[in-house]
């Protein structure tokens, strides 16, 4: 792979792993429990909705898209589930997931990313449906710490100073969590 193609896969499996599901986790772990599917109006979606969808999104485009395996998604199910689920089991599921798309992504060759691929009946190439999945993830990452800070009333604390600098705080002094 070229030094060009492995930056890319490699900057995009540390922006869903290490930068996006900390956030979503720091947000999910502050929310008390009803919070979490609470939702303003039928027109928008939960925290817990978006959890489910990011983890459906994540599994259709890159686990399935990509790495070949089985597409069972029935996207709209993700947006109408109301039976409330517990934090730690809606968190497991989307790490399950991401920790899947990882695999994947790790285990791509040079040649690759500009292999074709539909999915969701559109055409794309690989490298396009890992930039879909890493924008489509920060978007709703932003979604859910703003719902989380809406609920909370507070500063989520996703960074500490440290020697004047802006750290996330799910990084450790001899490297970031994984």
């Amino acid at each position: 792979m070229s030094d060009l193609s492995q930056a890319f896969v490699d900057y995009s499996r540390t922006f869903l792993l290490q930068e996006f599901f900390p956030r979503i986790r720091g947000a999910v772990e502050q929310l008390p429990a009803e919070d979490l599917w609470w939702r303003p109006n039928e027109a928008s979606n939960s925290v817990g909705n978006l959890i489910l969808h990011l983890s459906g999104n994540v599994r259709q485009w890159i686990v399935s898209g990509v790495g070949g395996r089985p597409d069972d998604r029935e996207r709209q199910r993700e947006f109408d589930h109301r039976d409330p689920l517990p934090a730690d089991q809606v968190l497991a599921r989307l790490e399950g997931t991401l920790r899947e798309a990882d695999e994947v992504l790790a285990a791509l060759g040079g040649s690759d990313l500009l292999a074709p691929r539909t999915i969701q009946g559109r055409e794309t190439t690989i490298l396009g449906a890992i930039y879909h999945v890493v924008e489509h993830f920060s978007m709703h990452t932003g979604q859910i710490a703003y719902i989380a800070k809406l609920r909370l009333g507070s500063d989520l604390g996703f960074y500490r100073m440290v020697d004047g600098v802006a750290r996330p705080a799910w990084e450790r002094p001899d490297g970031p969590l994984g």
